[in-house]
């Protein structure tokens, strides 16, 4: 039996952390890089086909274009056009003027692709939505709430002094700002816990920014989101991640419990408070999303 074949589209900081981790897992039994620099796409490649050599990886390593894409089991998107983010607030939404353009292109050449799709670029809750309006793709996931669920936990564990196997709890909503602890149902080893809200929500805020001022870029946390969520969306393993998918009228994080690579949304019981917030999480994406063609068209003429 052969293995998935996987592309990944971006060839920059998280592109390369992304792809690194894809071959050290061997998780694709090919892997095609894509981007649009031409030397990028070179030299990305030689450096994981040396990885792959020397790890004894099964994965073999190509240079693609997006046409190649078409072909993929699955397509992970890290694309990133060049742009300073000078956002004070919403940080991940900075890099929408930037980003959504690129995005709705490369959704033009893959329209009608069978596969499934991660996105990762930023803003992620509202890039997945974009991806699957003008792709037409019905599997489009978007990689975010299911690391700030695995920080949470961390979080939480830290606080409770226990290993982070033994916690069990969700974040939901928007991948930024608006993201929604499921505080109500979070349990330890089995057990309810009154979780210190406002303490972990500082510290979901501000965990990016720790590692953004270290290494100037958060790559390593996605690419272990990423790994994982391939492994349920392709049917390799059973479990449950937080992805970005259609919640009425947009893409928002929600818990989806994944049996052979098929999903079924498993939102646990949210009190009236989490269920506000969850609501203006989307009202607020909504509103964001209304200016995305407008403003894709506008910076295409």
């Amino acid at each position: 039996m052969t293995g998935p074949l996987i592309g990944i589209v971006g060839a920059g900081a998280v592109g390369q952390t992304l792809a690194t981790g894809l071959v050290a897992a061997a998780i694709p039994e090919r892997l095609l890089v894509v981007a649009r620099r031409p030397s990028q796409v070179q030299g990305l490649t030689a450096d994981l086909q040396d990885l792959a050599l020397t790890t004894r990886s099964r994965s073999r390593v190509d240079a693609g274009d997006v046409a190649d894409l078409h072909g993929c089991d699955a397509v992970v998107i890290a694309l990133r056009s060049d742009f300073r983010n000078t956002a004070e607030r919403d940080m991940r939404r900075g890099g929408t003027t930037a980003n959504a353009p690129a995005l709705g292109e490369l959704a033009r050449e893959l329209r009608g692709y069978r596969g499934a799709v991660l996105v990762v670029t930023n803003p992620v809750d509202l890039l997945a939505r974009r991806f699957a309006d003008v792709s037409g793709s019905p599997r489009v996931f978007g990689i975010g709430s299911n690391l700030d669920s695995a920080r949470y936990r961390l979080l939480l564990a830290r606080y409770a002094q226990v290993s982070p196997d033994l916690v069990r709890g969700h974040v939901i909503g928007e991948h930024g700002d608006r993201a929604v602890v499921c505080a109500s149902t979070t349990t330890v080893d089995g057990q309810s816990i009154a979780v210190p809200l406002r303490t972990v929500l500082d510290d979901l805020q501000r965990r990016p920014a720790l590692i953004r001022n270290g290494i100037g870029r958060t790559r390593c946390g996605p690419t272990g989101a990423v790994l994982s969520a391939l492994r349920k969306v392709l049917g390799l393993a059973d479990g449950v991640e937080e992805l970005s998918v259609p919640y009425g009228d947009v893409f928002l994080g929600t818990p989806l419990r994944f049996t052979g690579g098929r999903a079924v949304p498993c939102l646990p019981p949210l009190t009236r408070s989490e269920r506000l917030r969850l609501d203006s999480a989307a009202s607020s994406l909504r509103d964001a999303y209304a200016h995305l063609p407008a403003l894709a068209e506008r910076i295409a003429s």
